[in-house]
C-alpha cells in the first residue's frame, strides 16, 4: 500500500456571518475551521474516522477580516499507534492587494477510530526529508510536554477536595 497523503490545503472566503460588527472574524469560527481541516487531513491520512484528542499552541497572530481568502495548510507531523499530530498554518489574503499574512498556527492531536469508536492503528509515517524530520522531532517534543502537563495537572486536581471543585 502506498504512503497516505500527509498534507491537505483548504481555502475559504471569510463572510459576514463569521465576524463581529468590526468585520473581524471570530476566533471561535476559526477554531471550528481548524478542527475541520485537522479532521480532514487526519482522516485522509489514516483512511478512517478520527476524533480530536487535543489542541495545542493556538497562536492568533493577526486579525482576519471579512472578504479575505483564508488558506489553511494542514500537515501530518507525527504518527503514533493510533494518534497523529496535525500542524496547521493559516494564511489570509486580501483579494484586491494580494497581500498575504500568516494569521494562525496550531497543532491538533487526532486519533483514528474504528466503527465502534475504539482507537485503531495508523500507517507509520515515512520521514522522507529534512523538513519531515524537523516536524517529527518537534511533534515528539510537544507530545512529551503534553503528557507532562497532563500528569502534573491531574496530580494537582487530586489534591483538591471534591466539595471545592
Amino acid at each position: 500500500m502506498n504512503q497516505p497523503e500527509k498534507s491537505l490545503t483548504m481555502c475559504l472566503l471569510m463572510t459576514p456571518d463569521m465576524a463581529n460588527f468590526a468585520g473581524v472574524v471570530h476566533g471561535g469560527a476559526m477554531l471550528k475551521l481548524l478542527d475541520q481541516v485537522a479532521y480532514a487531513c487526519a482522516a485522509k491520512y489514516s483512511r478512517s474516522y478520527v476524533v480530536t484528542a487535543s489542541l495545542d499552541q493556538v497562536f492568533f497572530t493577526q486579525h482576519i477580516k471579512v472578504g479575505e481568502l483564508v488558506t489553511l495548510y494542514a500537515h501530518v507531523n507525527y504518527v503514533g499507534t493510533s494518534s497523529m499530530e496535525i500542524g496547521i498554518k493559516v494564511v489570509a489574503e486580501n483579494l484586491t492587494s494580494h497581500e498575504q499574512r500568516n494569521t494562525i498556527s496550531c497543532f491538533f492531536t487526532m486519533v483514528a477510530v474504528d466503527e465502534n469508536g475504539k482507537p485503531k492503528q495508523v500507517t507509520p509515517l515515512i520521514i522522507a526529508t529534512a523538513v519531515d524530520k524537523r516536524l517529527y522531532e518537534a511533534a515528539k517534543l510537544r507530545k512529551k510536554m503534553r503528557q507532562q502537563v497532563l500528569e502534573q495537572s491531574l496530580a494537582l486536581h487530586d489534591e483538591i477536595p471534591e466539595d471545592e471543585v
